[in-house]
């Protein structure tokens, strides 16, 4: 159910605690993600510029069909913060995250009708839940809805004393005596000798985790009990298959325009999202969207194919057609967005204020440009930077992001004989190595595969790194060998 009015406000307030040191063991590391493209709502270039102010009171609801609640069509993201120096918290040379920062931004998101927060215990290492805590409960407790994950990535965390523990610092950290929407956290990665069954199993069964977060669910301290899911869909189909036990009240998926229909085909290890929504709809389960934007790659397109949906609507951007995208299925309870800045969130708030559903005609132009990504034959990664750290310190999501980049700017050349080689072999080599230190290229895998099992898109990262040094070589040598990169 589609409403668009401002969400009502009530007089609770939220609890102050102490902050408390974050459980050690989460096993992720520096794990953060790199913020998307700025995007302007006053123009059709997605570039950074000003934005225009979106209105107040005119954002979109969707009804939680279990509680009833109205919860916003944007989902405000808490994966990608500030950092103090400007720049998204978890690059290199950061400080730390920008508190009055994000504060503003919550302030002005929830002014401007969002009440749906998303974080983990993961994000911004391990980081995300304390300040999101902050800014939240300045704020009266229900107009807002606060979604975190039980993040046990790790088999140090596995026991069921150190699953507990994640989730009772969870809730110490957000400041809040219940959690809105809880999920168990990235289902269906496996872990090198385990398949993502066994994985799940030891994550969430032989502890008896998940018989504890349903108890919590009876009890009120859990709202919403889901799962988040990332690759293997045997963990997903048995999942749902025991919906009538687990009585799931939504499912986080990623769904976009090229995923849709082209997952699989960007990498025939993933699950095209018309299988996952559909699975979804049948059981009447609600269903949260992440990566609408597939961390940046589809407000980031090929020149031509920016070209064509810019001619289409030359007022709106390419972010707001995949906004736009993931929020006209009916099952779509909310869509996530980690806005770093300012720019990000008016530009969202602009889309969703109200939602301006697709057409049949609109949706099938999209597929059509989806069917022409899968020919640039870029590399399906998001930059959610589950992969790191690299045991020998390449910036695996910064090396193929400058790849994915050229693939889109078009610099990336395959004939020495091409009029245009020396622009583009230049631009790729100076970019190459101003986007990634040397010491943290291609060059130096060793081709461990460590990261491989952490891949939600389920990349073969050391043959991918393998084969864009070879390209690099061969462009540095000025030879032909090795251009078929």
């Amino acid at each position: 159910m589609i409403m668009n009015e401002k969400h009502p406000k009530n007089n609770n307030s939220g609890k102050t605690l102490s902050r408390r040191t974050f459980l050690k063991a989460l096993g992720l590391g520096a794990a953060t993600a790199a913020a998307p493209v700025i995007v302007s709502c006053a123009t059709g270039d997605d570039k950074k510029g000003p934005a225009q102010e979106p209105p107040i009171g005119k954002m979109t609801y969707r009804e939680n069909p279990k509680t009833h609640e109205k919860v916003s069509i944007l989902g405000y993201g808490m994966m990608r913060l500030p950092a103090t120096n400007g720049k998204p918290f978890g690059r290199e040379n950061d400080t730390e995250i920008d508190q009055e920062m994000v504060n503003r931004q919550v302030d002005y998101a929830i002014e401007h009708g969002v009440n749906y927060f998303d974080t983990s215990p993961a994000y911004c290492k391990g980081l995300s839940e304390h300040a999101t805590g902050i800014a939240l409960s300045r704020h009266k407790r229900d107009e807002y809805f606060i979604a975190t994950k039980l993040s046990n990535f790790s088999p140090e965390t596995w026991s069921r004393e150190a699953s507990i523990e994640m989730f009772q610092n969870s809730l110490k950290e957000l400041q809040v005596d219940y959690i809105d929407y809880l999920l168990l956290h990235a289902i269906g990665g496996s872990d090198e000798d385990m398949t993502a069954m066994e994985v799940f199993e030891a994550r969430y069964i032989d502890n008896g985790m998940l018989d504890y977060l349903m108890g919590q669910r009876e009890k009120g301290v859990i709202r919403n009990l889901g799962f988040s899911y990332h690759g293997d869909i045997a963990v997903f189909d048995y999942l749902l298959a025991n919906h009538d036990k687990y009585k799931w009240d939504f499912v986080q998926i990623e769904l976009n325009y090229l995923d849709w229909k082209f997952a699989k085909e960007m990498n025939e290890e993933n699950t095209n999202a018309e299988y996952l929504y559909a699975e979804l709809d049948k059981r009447g389960i609600p269903a949260v969207i992440m990566e609408p934007l597939l961390g940046g790659r589809l407000a980031s397109l090929p020149k031509p194919l920016a070209k064509k949906i810019l001619a289409e609507d030359p007022e709106r951007t390419l972010a707001s057609w995949a906004f736009r995208y993931a929020g006209s299925f009916p099952r779509v309870l909310t869509v996530l967005s980690g806005m770093t800045y300012m720019e990000h969130l008016k530009e969202n708030l602009c889309t969703y204020s109200p939602l301006e559903e697709l057409t049949d005609e609109e949706k099938e132009f999209l597929y059509g440009i989806a069917e022409e990504i899968v020919d640039f034959n870029t590399i399906p990664c998001n930059d959610c930077k589950y992969c790191m750290p690299c045991p020998y310190g390449i910036d695996i999501p910064g090396v193929l992001t400058h790849y994915n980049k050229c693939i889109a700017e078009d610099n990336l050349t395959r004939d020495r004989k091409d009029p245009d080689y020396a622009r583009a072999r230049r631009a790729f080599l100076v970019g190459y190595d101003r986007s990634v230190p040397r010491l943290r290229q291609a060059d130096h895998c060793i081709g461990c595969g460590q990261c491989v099992s952490h891949c939600p898109q389920r990349i073969q990262i050391p043959r991918e790194m393998e084969r864009i040094n070879n390209y690099v070589e061969a462009l540095k040598r000025n030879i032909d060998q090795g251009l078929q990169a």
